[in-house]
């Protein structure tokens, strides 16, 4: 009897120590080996604390800071995803009424880039277009005491084009940004310190 199980139980011993521990062993060590940044998810430091990743949004609603876009997971990673309303849903037609008509009288007469008033598929998207970063620049040059001339650089500066020169579209990490902006003019009001949670008022931390 045991020699008819015999090759299962050493088949089952062999494909679980390969595939459950070598192979995931052999992959991370490849990972930390050749792109330990992405394979430690992204963080991003400033003055040695961890402030967030590259990867995930942050909330960022003080009129001194970039914006990003609006978030069906109120930029919580643990529970991401879409709204999955559908075009013809009233809840979305509402709010995205609401949220035109708020950017429309931040910057009158200038049309509003539709990433500012859609929601990612993961609702954790970190980046926005340069059309939606600069839209932004008249409300951060007031609150910070700079020429809107100022800030529409420093979004030039920080933009990146298409991945290959083909993949994607231009984008702009909004952390990334706002870091940059506070290196550039720094806030009235100092941060809170980088050890301390995001708020939802949007500070760089």
């Amino acid at each position: 009897m045991f020699s008819e199980f015999r090759p299962a139980l050493v088949m089952i011993t062999a494909m679980t120590l390969l595939t459950g521990v070598a192979y995931p062993l052999a992959m991370t060590g490849v990972s930390q080996a050749l792109f330990p940044d992405q394979a430690n998810g992204s963080l991003v430091s400033e003055n040695g604390k961890v402030i967030g990743s590259a990867l995930v949004a942050q909330s960022f609603t003080q009129p001194g800071y970039f914006h990003p876009r609006p978030s069906a997971a109120n930029y919580d990673g643990g529970s991401s995803g879409g709204s999955n309303l559908g075009p013809t849903s009233a809840a979305l037609q509402e709010r995205i009424t609401a949220d035109t008509a708020r950017l429309s009288k931040e910057n009158p007469g200038t049309p509003i880039p539709v990433d500012l008033v859609t929601t990612s598929g993961s609702g954790l998207d970190p980046d926005i277009s340069p059309a939606a970063a600069e839209f932004q620049a008249p409300r951060i040059a007031s609150a910070r005491g700079l020429a809107v001339g100022q800030v529409r650089d420093l979004v030039r500066q920080t933009a990146r084009g298409r991945t290959f020169g083909l993949l994607g579209e231009p984008r702009v990490n909004v952390l990334a940004l706002n870091l940059a902006l506070d290196r550039l003019a720094p806030p009235a009001v100092p941060a809170p310190r980088a050890s301390e949670p995001v708020a939802a008022s949007g500070s760089v931390r």
